[in-house]
């Protein structure tokens, strides 16, 4: 597959850049497979990793290394462009706002990134627009930056249709009926459906979205998590997604505490929706037994504000019992096929 994110193996599938771990749950009493692609283990924790590089791809022979890029970012997107940029001796500015999580804050400045925090509301729920705002005044100041704008290069959902998708369908050999990706940008979600739409696999795909976000469609409103929702519709998805389902950071920071209760996974919150999502599907429609994630990024950034009780508790969130009936019985990595000399997934 051209420009891959991935290289194939000879004669076996492609070798994956981050792991599938399944879970065996029991579902009042029905079986059901939860299948997690963890996304944090990418080079800098996240599924940005792999935006961070198509984007660089394709705005690199426009850096001026002198003036440098900038770009909006709730932190891990950031974090990947920062280690870019640092690699090739460019100055990197990140336009962040008050809910980035301090770790990804540190980490960018650990990579001598330059972090600008925008602290107006947009009036829409959120601090992008803010943000764009001020990117598009950095511009007009100093022409010679690049903005690679994650928010509407083509980039960056290729970077998921050639590689984040069909790594995950060689992963999971086509099992999961359903496949629930979250949405901030929408470029991941487009990528998906792209794929969906050449490849054919056998997916439902679902764009999963937090209660207040305006990225598939409706009116925007208070947001609380970040790394998942906007304050205005995705450029990728202009006319929204069918297939979507809206969390509440409740329910998405409940089902959290329940991975991390029971299987010592981690996660962010973006992930957190996601798999809240999977088992209230899991309840609602005990013939779909195989619901797979792709978890766009760990814990670790979140531990003070997800998995703090005082951060919950000053931000009103009280968590949902989301996993109630819920059992985890069993867990392990999906099993490889005998390589068949094909090269890798269909």
């Amino acid at each position: 597959m051209p420009d891959s994110e991935f290289q194939a193996l000879p004669g076996g599938p492609p070798a994956p850049l981050t792991p599938v771990v399944t879970f065996q749950l029991s579902v009042d009493g029905l079986p059901g497979h939860l299948w997690l692609k963890l996304e944090s283990h990418n080079a800098h924790g996240s599924v940005k990793d792999r935006t961070a590089r198509a984007l660089w791809r394709d705005v690199a022979e426009r850096i001026d290394p002198d003036a440098g890029i900038i770009e909006s970012t709730s932190g891990n997107l950031g974090v990947a462009l920062a280690a870019l940029a640092a690699s090739h001796g460019v100055p990197f500015t990140a336009v962040m706002d008050p809910r980035s999580p301090a770790s990804l804050v540190a980490a960018i400045r650990a990579l001598r990134g330059h972090v600008i925090t925008v602290d107006r509301p947009d009036g829409a729920g959120g601090y992008l627009l803010s943000r764009l705002a001020h990117i598009r005044e950095r511009l007009a100041a100093q022409p010679r930056l690049v903005w690679p704008n994650q928010y509407a290069n083509p980039a960056n959902p290729r970077a998921h249709t050639q590689g984040t998708a069909p790594e995950l369908r060689a992963q999971t050999h086509g099992r999961p009926a359903r496949v629930l990706v979250a949405v901030s940008t929408g470029g991941t979600l487009a990528g998906f459906r792209d794929y969906l739409t050449a490849a054919r696999p056998d997916w439902e795909l679902i764009g999963v979205d937090i209660t207040g976000s305006a990225a598939l469609g409706g009116p925007p409103g208070p947001r609380v998590l970040s790394g998942i929702g906007a304050s205005r519709p995705s450029a990728f998805l202009p006319g929204g997604y069918r297939q979507a389902v809206h969390v509440s950071p409740r329910d998405a920071v409940g089902a959290c505490l329940w991975l991390a209760d029971t299987t010592g996974i981690t996660v962010g919150a973006s992930s957190g929706a996601l798999i809240a999502a999977a088992l209230r599907m899991f309840r609602a429609g005990p013939g779909r037994t195989d619901i797979a994630c792709l978890c766009p990024d760990g814990g670790d950034h979140y531990r003070e504000t997800v998995y703090s009780p005082r951060w919950r508790r000053l931000n009103g969130i009280t968590p949902t019992d989301i996993a109630r009936g819920i059992h985890v019985v069993g867990a392990g990595r999906p099993p490889v096929p005998t390589p068949t000399g094909t090269g890798g997934a269909p």
